[in-house]
């Protein structure tokens, strides 16, 4: 489309430089156009005045001016149309965090994925005051990204009916579903981004990938939730609450994945992977 608009100014200013190449003025005020840019993309044609030297002896006739003019203004009109301008939308991100809802299930390890997206939704002041597709919601920007938050209020083992739901209605790709969720086979508050994988025997995980008709395209944040002590039953582990100490840990993981969510939008999987993946831990630090 650029191609289509440059040949048409060039074309109008070569027909206006041979017509008034004839003319026996010493000097002439000609039309000529010039495109102006906003944002690298060609949005205005506008008309200016130049003053020309002439060296030839014929006479400019009315007639001559008038066709001259009307050629120039029926091609900057092509070449108006054929520019863009409109800029290409940025697809909306859909960053969902799984939990158990109900007070009886605040500050358990099961629920650090809904802390994560408080976190988030805080940081980028975010609502999450409304119920949507059975989970509790909210839209806004990160870093002039649009995006949608949302903690699923159907029990853990069902997340997909909410999450499956909010991708299907928004027409949003499973390459842009960010799905955050604790993980007992990682170290504790250790976070791991990957663009996709299996549900790793997570309920939640798997209820999601069966309303994404079994696939497994989409990018998660694992937050490490560590094993169970001595022969404690997983499922109880899983309902603890944290301890002081580990409350400390989390908020430095928090701001870690805080931080790798806005690299994700802003520059891609694969710098953010970078960046989670390769980040040390509290205890490292100290």
């Amino acid at each position: 489309m650029r191609v289509s608009a440059a040949f048409s100014t060039t074309t109008a200013a070569a027909a206006l430089r041979l017509l008034f190449s004839s003319c026996d003025h010493p000097k002439t005020l000609i039309p000529f156009y010039s495109w102006t840019r906003h944002s690298s993309t060609l949005t205005q044609f506008t008309p200016r005045l130049r003053m020309v030297h002439n060296t030839h002896n014929n006479d400019l006739s009315p007639s001559s001016v008038s066709a001259a003019a009307s050629f120039s203004s029926s091609a900057a009109a092509s070449a108006s149309a054929a520019a863009p301008t409109d800029k290409p939308k940025t697809q909306t991100w859909l960053i969902v965090g799984l939990g158990n809802p109900g007070k009886r299930y605040n500050g358990t390890r099961h629920n650090v994925g809904f802390e994560m997206v408080d976190y988030i939704a805080q940081a980028e002041g975010i609502s999450m005051g409304s119920i949507s597709f059975k989970a509790l919601f909210g839209k806004g920007h990160i870093a002039n990204v649009p995006v949608m938050l949302a903690k699923p209020q159907t029990f853990m083992n069902a997340s997909g009916e909410s999450v499956g739901a909010i991708a299907s209605y928004y027409r949003i790709p499973l390459a842009q579903v960010l799905v955050i969720f604790d993980d007992m086979d990682l170290p504790f508050a250790k976070l791991r981004l990957l663009p996709k994988g299996g549900h790793g025997g997570h309920n939640g995980m798997k209820n999601i990938i069966n309303h994404f008709k079994g696939s497994r395209d989409f990018p998660r944040l694992r937050i490490g939730i560590g094993r169970p002590p001595g022969k404690m039953d997983p499922m109880n582990f899983v309902m603890r609450p944290f301890t002081k100490q580990e409350r400390e840990e989390l908020d430095f993981t928090f701001q870690t994945g805080l931080e790798a969510v806005r690299i994700l939008l802003l520059e891609g999987i694969n710098r953010s992977a970078t960046f989670v993946n390769s980040a040390k831990s509290l205890e490292q630090l100290q």
